[in-house]
């Protein structure tokens, strides 16, 4: 008797600060993002060893970027726990500022995205 596996659901691409910025300049307010799932801190902790160098640096451009779109009041960040140090990281859009300044949201350089 063999055992069913159920298919995988499709993998998403990572997210990106290229593409948290794209979603954030098409959201509405209270539109909802998942922007890191597991443990932030340990996760970009490079003597831990959690995640590979190219994604632990991924995470922790895109954290930065979350934090400083909070701090200019265009987000609100929140987390949600799932388990023991699993935690959902969530970006929800604020309504918009008449302005917002320029150096908020540059283009990421090409070969950081």
């Amino acid at each position: 008797m063999s055992k069913l596996i159920p298919p995988s659901l499709p993998q998403q691409a990572p997210l990106t600060e290229a593409s948290f910025c794209a979603w954030l300049g098409a959201a509405a307010p209270g539109d909802t993002i998942i922007y890191h799932r597991g443990a932030l801190a340990r996760d970009t902790c490079a003597h831990l060893h959690i995640l590979a160098p190219d994604d632990r640096a991924r995470v922790a451009r895109l954290a930065g970027r979350a934090l400083k779109l909070a701090e200019a009041g265009l987000v609100h960040l929140v987390q949600r726990r799932r388990g023991v140090e699993d935690f959902e990281y969530l970006a929800i859009a604020r309504p918009r500022p008449r302005r917002i300044a320029r150096s908020l949201m540059p283009l990421p350089q090409r070969g950081a995205a």
